[in-house]
């Protein structure tokens, strides 16, 4: 995995080290840092070590190189995939796509519809996913989705100061953001008091995660529930059928989101 401590990455672990230790399995955490050659060297000496199998959280490996890998016969799920992968490779993750209409969808029901969205990196599967269920909402709804209210983050606080500044700085800045993790959110409330502005009167924010800073965060951040704990546990699930043999349908499971409404949201002001 990229990282061990964030709230996103630490509560995946948390559920794939319980799912474990109630096998009597031990885990071994290999922090990447989101380095490609790294992360690949890693795996092979995982290979080389008759490592009995992997969960892979957001690996920074092409479609071919994890092909490569279920040639060698190494047995690995891939738990939120960075990239578009084939249908027999093991995957779980979250319903991007479904929660990030609900938060959209959420929005429009208050009266907004100048909407603005932090995304995470253009070319990854979850911002691609995310962005579907964004503009699906709005037209929906009959709202046109507009670029310009559209700003790139990189899942950090800082990338999300930084695309909200941008988002704020239009000539018709959006009445709301939805941000596509809750770090990013919480950089929207950053740049919203450094400006003055009101949450939610003036601006409402909403995130993407439902991690632990979004509870504590003031306002209380309104946000997209993920099953992180669960996707830990059920990539280790997969993963033992694997290694028994078991056949599984599908090899991709996709849990559900659901929305959390708290502080951060509410009716534009007229």
């Amino acid at each position: 995995m990229p990282y061990s401590a964030p709230g996103y990455f630490a509560t995946i672990l948390s559920g794939a080290v319980e799912a474990l230790s109630e096998q009597d399995m031990h885990a071994l955490v290999c922090p990447t840092g989101h380095q490609h050659n790294y992360e690949r060297t890693l795996i092979e000496e995982l290979v080389r070590a008759e490592t009995d199998g992997a969960v892979l959280v957001l690996p920074e490996e092409s479609r071919d190189e994890l092909r490569e890998l279920k040639v060698q016969g190494f047995r690995f799920v891939v738990v939120d995939p960075l990239h578009e992968l084939d249908d027999d490779i093991p995957v779980v993750s979250a319903s991007n796509t479904a929660g990030a209409h609900q938060a959209t969808a959420h929005l429009l029901a208050l009266g907004h519809r100048r909407i603005g969205a932090i995304t995470g990196p253009t070319a990854g599967l979850a911002t691609k996913r995310r962005l579907m269920g964004f503009h699906s909402a709005q037209v929906a709804a009959g709202v046109m989705p507009d670029p310009r209210l559209e700003a790139a983050g990189d899942f950090l606080l800082s990338g999300g100061v930084d695309a909200a500044r941008r988002l704020l700085d239009l000539d018709e800045p959006p009445t709301a953001i939805l941000a596509f993790n809750d770090s990013m959110a919480l950089g929207a409330l950053v740049v919203a008091r450094e400006r003055g502005l009101l949450v939610p009167d003036d601006l409402s924010v909403i995130g993407f995660d439902d991690t632990l800073e979004a509870e504590i965060a003031y306002p209380a951040l309104t946000t997209v529930s993920q099953p992180l704990k669960e996707l830990g546990r059920m990539a280790v699930d997969l993963l033992f059928r694997l290694m028994a043999g078991q056949p599984s349908e599908p090899l991709h499971v996709e849990l559900a989101t659901r929305l959390i409404r708290r502080e951060s949201t509410a009716a534009p002001r007229h």
